[in-house]
């Protein structure tokens, strides 16, 4: 069967969330990722007027929303970011290539993909629109097969999805059933030895009221230095922080080493801001963290992700995604993949009270039940969509 048409739109996932009956935090809360009125650190936090709040300058561009229908009107939806920019490589670019190609060829579309990127690089921007595309190549194989996605990866590799919680609501997390917490970290270089000793009192203060039980882990968001994260990774060592991840910008390959060779004994995780597999074949080669972290919808889509998932295991890492359980694209690459260990919920978790199934933005997405998920073994993605939900996004 034959792609009829590739067409990309932009949509905002916040007010999806709420048009669909997901929870919204309300203002008076405060978002689950400020520490006393901080925002995570960013790599912009040397300038006073972005420090402390990584919102005053991240991109303003909604979600990408992919969608390719085959000859018969069945249709499949893949989701990226960065609207503004990623929705025009899509149909502009991407489309008139891959319409007439046949639906199930999605190691041919991929390849394609990347390959007319090159004029213009295939990281970045553009494997956003990889993503996309591919994601939503992915969900129509499995409508067209009549079976869901972590079938066509081979089937589940274990019984279910073990979960850790980012935010800090670390409280409610753990009454959710999470047995982990991933801490965003609002201090970096800028702060000095001032920012360390607060960094330090706040992993205390989380490690005091979670107990010994329960794995603490650190965000760092490409905010730190080298120097940096030595001394805070040591500063941090009495209360066993599970890892540390995303400490430098994404293209410091050698600070990476140099970090790894400083702290052989903290366990190290990027990956996130990494993009299409030949990046983290250069990581796994030399062994820069022990955790890849890629993301679905930014690093290529599934069939960049299983890319990295078995170069990881070749090389003896592991592989958690970014952001693997927010969405049913992580959680069938999860449920498959013998790489991927554990799964993340982020983008503000559930506000306290709020139970998990009302934060799903994709009718249909499956929710972390005391911890631990099992993806919906419907049809592709598993997505509870058609025709009247997408004229009504």
């Amino acid at each position: 069967m034959k792609i009829k048409e590739v067409k990309a739109f932009e949509v905002d996932v916040g007010q999806l969330r709420a048009r669909h009956g997901g929870a919204r935090r309300d203002r008076g809360q405060g978002p689950s990722y400020a520490w006393e009125g901080l925002e995570p650190a960013s790599p912009m936090a040397r300038y006073q007027e972005y420090k402390g709040s990584r919102s005053a300058w991240s991109a303003t561009w909604k979600s990408t929303v992919c969608v390719v229908t085959a000859e018969d009107g069945t249709f499949g939806l893949g989701i990226s970011g960065l609207a503004g920019p990623v929705v025009r490589i899509i149909n502009d670019h991407f489309a008139p290539h891959l319409e007439g190609e046949e639906c199930m060829a999605t190691e041919k579309a991929f390849d394609m993909m990347a390959r007319t990127a090159t004029p213009f690089g295939s990281h970045g921007l553009a494997s956003f629109a990889i993503s996309a595309v591919d994601l939503a190549l992915w969900d129509l194989k499995g409508k067209i097969e009549e079976r869901p996605v972590y079938e066509l990866l081979g089937g589940p590799q274990k019984e279910r999805i073990p979960c850790y919680a980012t935010g800090f609501d670390y409280e409610w997390y753990l009454e959710l059933g999470f047995g982990a917490v991933k801490l965003p970290l609002p201090y970096g270089p800028v702060d000095g030895a001032e920012g360390l000793a607060k960094a330090e009192e706040m992993v205390a203060s989380v490690r005091d009221r979670t107990g010994p039980g329960v794995d603490l882990m650190l965000d760092c968001w490409m905010a730190l230095d080298v120097d940096y994260t030595v001394r805070l990774a040591e500063a941090l060592r009495p209360y066993r922080i599970r890892w540390i991840e995303d400490f430098l910008m994404p293209e410091e390959m050698d600070g990476f080493a140099e970090v790894r060779r400083r702290l052989p004994w903290q366990t190290l995780a990027t990956g996130e801001h990494w993009y299409m597999p030949q990046t983290f074949w250069h990581a796994a080669k030399r062994r820069l963290v022990d955790i890849l972290q890629p993301d679905p919808l930014w690093a290529g889509g599934i069939s960049a992700c299983v890319r990295i998932c078995y170069l990881a295991e070749a090389a003896g890492l592991e592989v958690i995604l970014h952001g693997g359980m927010n969405n049913p694209y992580g959680q069938h690459l999860s449920f498959a993949m013998p790489a991927i260990t554990w799964g993340e919920r982020s983008g503000g978790v559930s506000p306290p009270g709020v139970p998990l199934s009302e934060t799903v933005s994709l009718p249909g997405t499956a929710v972390i039940e005391d911890g631990f998920l099992v993806p919906s073994d419907a049809p592709g993605f598993g997505l509870e969509l058609d025709a009247a939900w997408l004229e009504s996004i």
